[in-house]
């Protein structure tokens, strides 16, 4: 008898426990969660495409109006309301992130240099903000001495024409 429950209990033991340890199972999701019915081939094919289209086209330097049509909008409705003027014949300067990004793709040797220009451009605009704000306080610093030299100058001048009389 005492055999039957032995191998019974190191049969489950195999069985619950050791699958538990050897492979945790998630906790379970919190009870308010609707869990989402699954894709179909037809669904997870054109996600894939939709994906890789993305992705493709998120290597182009200038992405275009297919992945942010919204500031393509923008763009048109400020060159329109300022004069008229067409801003695609002109050729905009290309943010930090852009050239970072172009950069990134081009290796270290061209990484390094436009993280040192990320680098002196964020510290010179450091130290003019510093110099910036030590001479502001400076100029409030002067300023309440010289308020504080001619309150002490008009308590000085009451001072000496209250003993004159």
């Amino acid at each position: 008898m005492k055999l039957k429950v032995v191998c019974r209990k190191l049969y489950d033991y195999v069985r619950y426990d050791l699958k538990e340890i050897a492979f945790p199972s998630s906790l379970p999701d919190p009870p308010h969660i609707k869990k989402r019915r699954k894709l179909t081939w037809m669904e997870r094919y054109l996600v894939v495409k939709e994906a890789s289209r993305l992705y493709a086209a998120s290597w182009v330097r200038d992405i275009g109006p297919e992945l942010r049509p919204n500031d393509y909008k923008n763009r048109e409705d400020d060159a329109d309301s300022v004069g008229g003027v067409d801003d695609k014949g002109k050729q905009r300067d290309p943010t930090t992130l852009e050239d970072l990004a172009v950069a990134a793709r081009g290796g270290m040797e061209t990484l390094r240099p436009a993280l040192q220009r990320l680098y002196m451009t964020r510290a010179s605009a450091y130290r003019d903000a510093l110099k910036s704000f030590i001479e502001g306080y400076q100029e409030g610093v002067q300023q309440v001495r010289d308020k504080k030299d001619e309150f002490e100058s008009k308590k000085d001048e009451e001072n000496s024409s209250n003993k004159s009389t």
